[in-house]
């Protein structure tokens, strides 16, 4: 199995608008970060977890030729908005895409691309079949995905196990029994949004003390934003079993 980090950035991005910042103004590519997403492949499969705004660029700078499913976290924008750039697989694939989310999320993306709903629908619009999931281990070609329920302040939002490789995006908050879910995953990849305190983001230090319970092998932070620092200045400051992922890293976790 393949893992790609598409995005590895906050709901701004990085650089952000108008930020004359230094690590906006950073010359390391590994400081500029589109939204966070990633894509999971194997020889038969390949899955987007979360279609950001930049899911077009994403797709093209990837050379992502396949398409089999888009997973969802939950319904905010900078991990929904780019769902109707899905329609290129619909074409080039001749067939309807899959989308595999909660019931809450399902109504967000009929609110937001209600068109690609409708009864009545416009030509060239994306085809798309949703289908529900909660807390049930469910499989996509050979990928099989187990959900963990999270919290993102008081939203709900799904991470997920897949084999030995543990995916949690946007929380501050894992009850108990989903942290059993996690536990003994080999790879960990996770939630970090700045050094401060934030209501609804592990900060560097709160994802840093998880992990180290966690005790994954190895370990990368996600949805990170410029208030977080230079990329090489955060890296000093990790333990030798965490990482801050970047945009294009990617896992080979059989290699782990």
């Amino acid at each position: 199995m393949r893992i790609t980090f598409l995005g590895t950035g906050t709901s701004q991005g990085v650089p952000v608008i108008a930020c004359n910042c230094k690590v906006c103004m950073s010359e390391n590519p590994k400081d500029n970060r589109l939204r966070t997403s990633i894509l999971v492949q194997t020889k038969k499969t390949t899955i987007v977890i979360d279609t950001g705004p930049d899911f077009r660029q994403q797709m093209l700078r990837a050379n992502v030729q396949q398409l089999d499913a888009v997973v969802f976290t939950h319904e905010h924008k900078d991990h929904i908005a780019g769902l109707d750039d899905v329609r290129a697989f619909n074409f080039k694939q001749k067939s309807i895409l899959p989308i595999y989310a909660t019931s809450e999320v399902q109504s967000a993306l009929i609110r937001e691309f209600h068109y690609a709903f409708s009864e009545y629908k416009y030509p060239g619009v994306p085809e798309l079949k949703l289908h529900t999931i909660d807390d049930i281990p469910f499989t996509i070609g050979d990928i099989d995905l187990i959900p963990i329920s999270v919290w993102h302040y008081k939203m709900p939002v799904k991470a997920f196990r897949i084999d030995n490789f543990a995916y949690i995006t946007d929380t501050n908050k894992i009850d108990a029994q989903e942290l059993e879910k996690i536990k003994g995953a080999e790879i960990i990849v996770l939630d970090a949004l700045r050094k401060e305190k934030h209501i609804s983001h592990y900060n560097l230090d709160e994802a840093v003390e998880l992990l180290k319970m966690l005790k994954p092998k190895k370990a990368y932070l996600i949805h990170i934003s410029h208030l977080m620092g230079k990329h090489e200045d955060v890296q000093k400051e990790l333990p030798n079993f965490i990482e801050l992922a970047y945009d294009g890293l990617v896992l080979d976790t059989l290699s782990f």
